[in-house]
């Protein structure tokens, strides 16, 4: 197998949206003071997938991260693996490693004779700050199963144990389950895949516009699970089992569950400010700021969708109201962050 940090390396680009190229998505309001702001660019398709709104530079390749999961999802489970409810829900997830999402990913890993220690993700704390703190006090350590993407990498190995694949390699981008979701990945976003980097988590992640991105969201958050195409129901499965689980995919008061939960959206947030979201109408946001940071990246796709009229106004307000935008000075909040879309 070949080293997959060697294959990065020959395949880097130049890099992603230049920042003359970006558009002023969304600032940070301090006392009345415009302290920061967040720029990028996005993409709006409507309901039948074509593009009705583009704010920057949609066409410059971006590296999707943790948005990408629901198309690698579907690489797993079209190779051969069966999930339902909220295990197939953490199969796309960014967690929180809460004990009830630690349960679910080892039970995965159970039903096919596998343990935690055959992840090769990071060790890693949990995200949600209360199970954190009680590890803490009960001398616990960074684990595995903790790590925000341990669902995608249990449901690889579930794919492999499927197909008879090396388990041990299992990361690598020649390995005949990467190959198989590159192929997948292709295939959702309509484009070849021209650049590979390592995820945080370790597996491939492949460089792709926001437009391809946005058109991979779209045809996965609007398939049908009665669709004669095996790869269209499925998908229909996979969100279905999201909007019926939004704790699974994100966590307790994180954003892309109160998203989901609120709104009824499909919502998959990456690293680096990416965001794709799709209404229940079928339109659907991708967007990426510039600064990499995600903290506003949920409240511009939401108030994208609002400004397209797929979300109402006051559906929109409330939700606002729910996620963590507020800047505090001395114990109050003093101001907001918000999106300018």
């Amino acid at each position: 197998m070949s080293d997959p940090r060697t294959a990065a390396r020959s395949s880097a680009s130049a890099g992603t949206i230049a920042v003359a190229d970006a558009v002023e998505l969304a600032v940070v309001e301090r006392s009345g003071f415009i302290e920061s702001r967040h720029a990028g660019s996005a993409v709006v398709l409507d309901p039948d997938g074509v593009v009705q709104l583009s704010l920057g530079d949609v066409e410059a390749p971006i590296l999707p991260r943790s948005s990408m999961k629901p198309l690698q999802a579907l690489g797993c489970l079209t190779a051969g693996v069966t999930l339902e409810g909220e295990q197939l829900a953490l199969s796309t997830a960014s967690h929180s490693g809460t004990d009830r999402h630690a349960t679910v990913v080892r039970e995965i890993l159970a039903s096919a004779g596998l343990g935690e220690d055959q992840l090769q993700c990071p060790p890693a704390w949990p995200g949600d700050t209360a199970t954190r703190d009680e590890m803490v006090r009960e001398l616990g350590q960074p684990a595995r199963v903790r790590m925000n993407c341990s669902g995608k990498h249990a449901t690889m190995l579930l794919a492999c144990t499927a197909n008879g694949w090396d388990l041990e390699t299992y990361l690598d981008p020649q390995h005949p389950l990467q190959v198989h979701i590159r192929e997948v990945i292709e295939r959702l976003t309509g484009t070849k895949v021209s650049t590979m980097a390592i995820d945080g988590c370790g597996a491939p992640v492949y460089a792709m516009s926001l437009t391809a991105l946005g058109r991979a969201a779209h045809r996965i958050a609007t398939a049908s699970e009665r669709s004669p195409f095996a790869l269209h129901r499925i998908a229909g499965a996979l969100v279905r089992a999201v909007r019926e689980n939004p704790w699974a995919i994100d966590g307790p008061g994180r954003p892309d569950t109160i998203a989901i939960d609120r709104l009824g959206v499909f919502a998959k947030g990456g690293a680096e400010g990416i965001m794709i979201m799709t209404a229940p109408n079928g339109t659907t946001v991708a967007l990426k700021t510039l600064d990499g940071s995600g903290r506003a990246a949920t409240a511009i796709a939401i108030s994208l969708l609002e400004r397209v009229g797929a979300l109402s106004s006051a559906d929109v307000a409330t939700t606002m109201a729910q996620l963590p935008l507020e800047i505090t000075g001395g114990g109050r909040e003093v101001g907001r962050i918000r999106a300018v879309v």
